[in-house]
Order: structure tokens, then sequence, then C-alpha cells
């Protein structure tokens, strides 16, 4: 410590001609304060403080450029301006029914006088829970194209923190987290790297964004970004021995970071702190960031609770995306001379059983994967031409199943696998979303697993995150909600695009076959993945032994309830339901649980939380006089405290799903307890937590 002391005195003492050009603005609370100076050398330098504490230390600011003068010195303040916004915003869907946004902003004007006096703009906004801030870059004769070669920007934290980490990469954000501390982090950096398809490790130290850390003075501190447009996603190098985070964007085919022109900005980078891990998960601060909707009509997108023809393709034996044994594939060809393989799962027959079951138990829609040609030989092909997403196999008659559906009272969900290949995609994404309309489907799940094409493009560079973007806002133009997996990670850009009303951006269910997920791995991911927007986790999965043989067992790891939780938990206005329908009827009265839950929410109230070890949440559910509890644990048991205190008058009746006494994820996961309680706004209810466990908890008024 005493190296790292001496260290921030010099960098103090290196800086210190800034003093005459200092700016300080407060959180509109006082408890943050952020400074902005520029040193004798013209460079541009931030620092950020919590209650008195240090968060970031001076921290350098800029940008590099290619084949011109960079932005990193020589600047000069030509003007300064501070405002102060409190106004409050609706959601279309969302944790809140209405949210404040309320800030103190400095707005600093600097003049580069060896690069022909150009100018750049630096915004800052500090809220109560933290501080956002962009580059700008104002239309001008002195700038007009140029190329990012790096963001430049630091984060000089005060100390070694304990960090929840998955690797730097840009293409992949399906790791498993690590939690270590930053000092630590070259020793486990080549264990936490394990194999994942279409991978793209950075070389150097880094880790992604939302970098969630703990202090050892207490302070909770989580940096992301916000608003994500027309620029590459934001990874961090890591100098791990001066506890030192930098931007390092994800590069392009040819090696560059950002195409700009002006006017334009760069996406927010935030840092959310509190000495409260509660704090963190309440909130708005990357929502507050993103531009309101354009959107002149949003009633027609609307909260989804859904099964599918899905899990089962995760379960050996079970069905196919693929109809085929077929090899070589082309979509030109006639598929029904194809010998069919006896086990495709997207059949007539089997997606009107899933439609019949949707119906009688209230869910919204049916979600088939593998409906249409080209699933037989795709994967690590690198092919452009795969999908059409018009064409469906001989054994799924488009006709019959949208008039079934329709007869039902549900929905069925598109699903666009697209193979990475966005050139294909955006060449038949206006004839896909026809179809989808003429056919009375109003939702779609979007893939991009494996290799981008164009070939040597990330799925986290600019051209993506712009592809993304423009798949939203067109399916917007024909009324449909987009659901994205294997995309860049949310940003908040939910509040902008609400018909983007999901994405999985993370390891989500799907790995629990392969391999499984440790149980601390849900108490990590609201402090993560979850920061930029709802995730698609696809909870609820009854049956957790997957499978037992000679070579061992293959389980969810999980205990029932803890399935149950994940629905209050894992925010999303999109919930899947997505066990196997016949798991559900074996536990019909956990099964209500699900049914009931609400998706969309008026209120929500964190009500006890430590990233890695527990989360426990309260949310009321949109229009009604219902709340929902959920609890989740790691793999150690614990007793969660649930204050009621959030009630209205009156009195309750709450139904508690809660972990049987003899239940552990590893052993009796599906042993569990439904009890009833009457319950006011006084009580104070305690509930044991099997070890990687949960409680589910409704609450209604009597």
């Amino acid at each position: 410590m005493k190296r790292f002391k001496l260290q921030w005195i010099l960098l103090l003492l290196f800086i210190s001609g800034a003093t005459l050009s200092a700016q300080t603005i407060s959180s509109p609370d006082k408890d943050f304060q952020m400074t902005f100076s520029v040193n004798d050398k013209g460079e541009a330098w931030y620092e950020l403080s919590f209650k008195n504490q240090p968060v970031i230390r001076p921290s350098r600011l800029g940008l590099e450029l290619k084949n011109t003068e960079g932005m990193m010195d020589g600047f000069t303040v030509s003007d300064t301006e501070t405002t102060s916004v409190d106004e409050t915003w609706e959601p279309v869907l969302g944790e809140y029914k209405e949210i404040r946004d309320n800030y103190n902003e400095l707005l600093v004007t600097l003049k580069q006088e060896k690069a022909n006096n150009r100018i750049i703009q630096i915004r800052f906004r500090l809220f109560d829970d933290g501080l956002g801030f962009r580059y700008e870059f104002p239309q001008q004769s002195q700038l007009n194209y140029f190329v990012i070669s790096e963001e430049m920007t630091e984060f000089r934290l005060a100390g070694d923190h304990k960090i929840f980490f998955i690797p730097g990469d840009y293409d992949t954000n399906e790791y498993p987290y690590t939690t270590t501390t930053i000092s630590e982090l070259p020793a486990v950096m080549d264990k936490a790297t394990i194999q994942i398809t279409a991978q793209s490790p950075i070389r150097n130290l880094a880790v992604q964004t939302p970098s969630m850390m703990v202090s050892n003075d207490g302070l909770y501190i989580n940096i992301h970004e916000a608003a994500l447009v027309d620029y590459p996603a934001m990874d961090l190098n890591v100098d791990a021995d001066n506890f030192i985070m930098s931007t390092h964007l994800v590069p392009d085919a040819v090696g560059n970071k950002g195409y700009m022109q002006t006017e334009s900005q760069t996406p927010w980078r935030t840092i959310i702190v509190s000495d409260d891990a509660r704090d963190i998960l309440a909130s708005n601060l990357i929502l507050n960031l993103n531009e309101p909707t354009d959107y002149e009509d949003t009633s027609w997108i609307k909260p989804v609770k859904y099964i599918g023809v899905w899990w089962e393709y995760f379960i050996r034996g079970k069905s196919t995306w693929a109809y085929s044994t077929a090899t070589n594939v082309k979509l030109t060809d006639d598929f029904s001379k194809f010998t069919p393989n006896g086990h495709h799962g997207a059949t007539t027959e089997h997606v009107k059983e899933y439609l019949d079951f949707a119906a009688a138990h209230g869910f919204d829609a049916v979600l088939v994967e593998g409906w249409n040609i080209g699933w037989e030989d795709w994967i690590g092909n690198w092919k452009e031409n795969v999908f059409d997403f018009v064409t469906p196999y001989p054994d799924f008659d488009v006709d019959a199943l949208r008039e079934y559906a329709k007869s039902k009272g549900v929905r069925l969900m598109m699903h666009h696998e697209t193979s990475a290949s966005a050139t294909n995609y955006e060449r038949r994404l206006d004839r896909a979303f026809q179809f989808m309309q003429d056919n009375n489907y109003n939702s779609v799940k979007t893939g991009y697993v494996g290799q981008i094409i164009p070939r040597r493009e990330h799925h986290d560079g600019q051209s993506m995150v712009n592809h993304y973007i423009h798949v939203a806002r067109r399916a917007a133009d024909y009324g449909i909600m987009v659901n994205s997996h294997e995309a860049v990670r949310p940003t908040g850009l939910n509040r902008t695009y609400p018909n983007w009303i999901a994405q999985e951006s993370a390891r989500g269910t799907e790995f629990e076959a392969m391999g499984g997920l440790p149980p601390e791995h849900t108490t990590i991911l609201p402090f993560t993945r979850l920061m930029g927007g709802p995730m698609d986790y696809t909870p609820g999965i009854f049956q957790t032994l997957l499978s037992k043989d000679e070579n061992g067992e293959q389980r969810v790891n999980t205990t029932l309830v803890k399935q149950l939780a994940y629905y209050v938990t894992m925010y999303s206005p999109l919930q899947m339901a997505a066990d196997l329908p016949e798991n559900y009827m074996r536990f019909p009265d956990a099964f209500q649980f699900i049914k009931d839950v609400a998706v969309d929410w008026d209120d929500t109230w964190v009500l006890e939380a430590e990233p890695g070890d527990y989360i426990t949440i309260a949310r009321k559910a949109k229009g009604k006089d219902e709340w929902y509890i959920g609890g989740v644990t790691d793999e150690s048991g614990r007793t969660a405290r649930i204050d009621l205190s959030f009630l209205p008058e009156g009195k309750f009746e709450a139904t508690i799903y809660a972990d049987g006494k003899d239940a552990s994820w590893n052993e009796n996961p599906q042993s569990y307890t439904v009890k009833s309680k009457k319950v006011t706004s006084k009580t104070q209810l305690k509930q044991d937590l099997a070890p990687g466990g949960g409680v589910a908890i409704s609450i209604k008024r009597i």
C-alpha cells in the first residue's frame, strides 16, 4: 500500500498545474463530487468521490485518432456550462411505473490549438447514484470525418477491489463469472477464459463490462456504458499492479475502432457507486442516460410470458432442430426429398400440443425453434446463406398453425437464427418481417451463433452494434417485438427502442445442460449483465436432474424453488417457462406461481443484496393489488429477512413457496413446501433458503 500511496501523490503533483481550470460539481444529494481539470500539458482529467471517499483517482481522458493529431493533450478550456435537471418519465415496460431523472450537469468545451483550434466537448452528469460522461464532437470546419484508433478513458481505482468479472472478448459474453481481486486477475485469467463458440479473447489483460467491484472499505462500484449507438462496445484494460482500468474498444476487420462524422458523440461511460449493495440494483442511471423513444404509438408493445419448443433440444435424445441428417445442404434444395431423422421437434402436431398447454395455463406465446429449413449442417461452417426465414420444413404447416394458434388465443413466437450472417439477415429482413406480419407473429427471438459475416467483424464491433439497432427499429415498423440472443450486451437502449424487450447476452439457462452453472451465478448477474437491461434468462426448470450415467450426473444447480424466485430477481418483461410441459404437471402447486407471477411492474424494492451471495427483491404487479417476492442464495444456505413495510394499509394473504428442510441444489432439489399466511405492512418474515435455493412469495389483498 505504501507504493500505491506514493504513486497517487506523484500523480496529484503531476496534474497540480490544473488548479486554475478545475471545475467541480456535486450530485443533488451532495454525496458525490466530480472534479474536471486540465493540466499544464493541456491534458484532461477527472476524479470522483462518494461521501468523501475516493472512488476514481485523477484519471486521464481523451482519444487517439488514426492518421491525424490525437485528442489527448494541448487542450484549453474555452467554455463551461452547468445545468440541473429534475423530472420524471414513464417507461413502456419496466421495473417502475415512473422513473425520476435528477442530476447536475457540467459541459466542458475544449479547444485544441495545435489541431487547428478544433473543438471537442465532455459532458458530465452526476446523479445521486453515480456519474455518466461522454465525449461530444460538434459539427465544425476543423473536424468532419475521423477514425478512432482507441479511446483512452481511464478509471484509476482507489484500491485493490474484489471484482466479479468475465474475460474481455470481442465476440462472446457467455463466460462464467470469476471472483477475485484486481491484483490477482493475471493469475486467474487463463482459467477464466474457457472455450466458447466464436470467441475472440483480448490478448492483453482485460475484462468486460458491466464490471462489478467491492472495495475493502465497503463501497460497491459498477462500471459500464449507456446508449451504445454507432460505436463499438467497451471492454476494460486492467493494470493489475496499479488498479487502473482503461477503455478497450472492439475493433473492426481492419483494426479500426470507430468511424465518426460530426455532429456525433460516444456512449456514456457510467460509474454507479453506493455503500449499500441494494442501491446498485435499484439504480436507473443507465436508463436515464438513454434517449426517450420517438415511437408515436407503443400500445402494441406488451410483456410476454411464453413457453416453447426449446429446452427439449438440450436434453439428450429428446428432439432436434434439424429435419434430416442431410449434409452439404443449400437453401435451393428440395427438403421434401430428404429423409426425416425422426426426432424433429418443430412438427405441426407437436407445436399444437404446446399451443394447447399455453392456452390451458394462460401463456401468451409459444416459441418454436427449428421450424425453418437450413438447420442441418450450418454450425462451424461460416456459411453466409444458411436461412431464408420464410420457408418451413415439410412437417411444419404454417397456415394450419396460424389458424390453430388464433383459435386458442395464443401467439406463435418466431425464431430467426441468423448463423451470425448479418449480411444475409439484412438482405432478407423485410421479407421475413412481412412473413411474420402475414402469419400473426408479433415477436421474434433472433440469434447470432457463430463467427460474424462480414467475415472478421465482431459481435460487439461498431457495424454489428448498428445492425442490432437496425433490426429493432425495422421490427417496430412491422409491429414486432425483438428478443436478441448472442448480441452485444445491453446499455439501456430498451428505453429508446422499447420493442427490443429483452436480450440474452450472457450465460443463461441453456448452459445448465452443458456443464452446469454454479449456484452463485444468478446472485452475480443482476449486478453485472442485468445492469444494462432485461435478460431472457429462460428460467423455470423443475426437472433439475437432467441425466445420470456412468460418466456422472448432469443437473441444473438450483432447487426447484430457486427457479421460481428467478421470475422476480431476474427482471425481464419477457419471461419463459422453459421446462417441458409434462414436468410442470408433476408439480402443479409450484407451477401456479409461474402462472400467477407478473412480468411488468409498478414498483420494485430491493430488500437484501450482496453480490455473489444473495438477493431478495419485492415487486408490485402493474395495475394490480398483487406483490411478488423472490429470494436467491449461492451455495450457502441462509435465512432471508423479508420486511413487508412496502405494502399499503390493509390485510393480505401471502402464499410462500419455500425449500424443504432436506433440500439443496444437489440433493433433494425438488423438495419444497407451499403455505399461506395472513400478513400486513408490519409483518417481518424469516425464511430459510437451502444451499443453492430460494424463496418465492405471492401476496394478494384479502
